[in-house]
């Protein structure tokens, strides 16, 4: 029995009620709104969405202030901006949805299509932000409940756009607290490696010193909470030559990388803290010399970084608490588990396989492809 291709077709004939189709329409034009609306309440956003909030109120006009000024006014006449400003005052004064007749407005102008306007204040956790005015020609109770829903829509999307803000500013508190992880030992033990090899090897030290230079320059960086994997693997790279100048022979390195991830964006600073982990367990806290591998491969739409030691390892039960913020994580382990899950989602927060005496491998995923990464 042959099976044959079907493809999809439009149909020609309409699916759904009209009902259907207007919440279909209602919901895509809050789409188109939304984006711009998740930037915040600044006057670059409020333009771009209000064409959009025009369209979902059936309005001649519509306009946005914040609790200083008129952001933006779209449609006609703009000559009722002043009025508009007033009367969004006077909603975010009162906290209440304000209208405005021909009386308040006042407006001369032969054939125009503004009369009345309603003003509903925006509200971002309690807090009175703006307010939204709709201006048009019949004012209606159906007019005046649909401008306080959108409105109400409205906040909503500022709420979560302050979100978005403080989950950045506590992604930026974290990376700030892994600079101030590296640790005080290593830049002095890197310098009086190079301070070594001065008069001895005076070619190397100057190019460990220039190593050094690009180490710091990267890791206190202060743009982007994103980088891609080539640029995290350099600094590791540079971090390790540092580190090999210190112990020499004693640090064993091997490094796999598949190239066809090293384009794939993760979170800045997400794997030097587990390479210095592996470092710390791998060397210092043994006798004779440690060995440290890294491998990145390419596993379907996905990166697989392992990161290994040979170290003394660790407790798992240590390490548990450790990712669950119950125990002290002088390394990062945490920090770094937390970003992964809140930049891709649970299931890619870290893999740690560890057991005293057995070394320490931690595994980390991530996808190849992630919108909105940019570093």
């Amino acid at each position: 029995m042959a099976f044959e291709r079907i493809r999809s077709r439009r149909y020609a004939r309409q699916l759904g009620s009209d009902a259907d189709l207007a919440t279909f329409r209602t919901l895509h034009t809050a789409s188109l709104a939304s984006p711009a609306l998740r930037q915040g309440l600044n006057p670059e956003s409020v333009e771009r969405s209000l064409k959009h909030l025009r369209n979902l109120l059936g309005t001649a006009a519509v306009a946005i202030s914040d609790t200083h000024r008129l952001l933006a006014y779209d449609g006609l006449s703009t000559h009722h901006a002043d009025q508009a400003q007033a009367l969004a005052a006077r909603a975010m004064e009162t906290t209440a949805t304000e209208v405005a007749g021909r009386a308040q407005l006042g407006c001369d102008t032969a054939g125009c299509l503004v009369q009345h306007a309603i003003a509903s204040p925006l509200v971002v956790e309690e807090r009175v932000v703006g307010a939204l005015v709709a201006l048009t020609d019949r004012p209606s109770a159906s007019l005046l409940r649909a401008t306080e829903e959108v409105a109400s829509w409205v906040s909503g999307q500022l709420e979560l756009a302050e979100l978005d803000e403080s989950r950045h500013r506590l992604t930026r508190a974290e990376v700030r607290a892994l600079r101030a992880q590296i640790s005080p030992h290593f830049i002095y033990n890197s310098l009086s490696a190079i301070a070594s090899f001065v008069r001895t090897d005076p070619d190397r030290a100057r190019e460990l010193l220039l190593e050094f230079a690009d180490f710091t320059r990267y890791s206190f960086r202060q743009h982007g909470e994103f980088t891609t994997l080539a640029e995290e693997l350099r600094s590791i790279e540079r971090y390790l030559l540092l580190e090999q100048a210190r112990f020499g022979d004693r640090l064993q390195v091997t490094l796999q990388v598949a190239p066809e991830v090293l384009g794939v964006n993760i979170p800045f600073l997400c794997l030097q803290p587990l390479v210095e982990n592996a470092v710390q367990h791998g060397l210092e806290s043994t006798a004779g010399g440690g060995q440290i591998s890294l491998e990145a491969r390419d596993v379907d739409r996905e990166c697989v970084i392992a990161i290994e030691d040979n170290g003394v390892g660790e407790e798992p039960e240590r390490i548990r608490a450790v990712l669950a913020g119950e125990a002290g994580d002088s390394v990062g382990l945490a920090n770094v588990d937390e970003r992964l899950r809140a930049t891709f989602g649970d299931e890619y927060g870290l893999v740690v396989e560890t057991a005293p005496g057995a070394g320490t491998r931690v595994v980390v995923r991530v996808p190849k492809f992630a919108p909105g990464l940019s570093t």
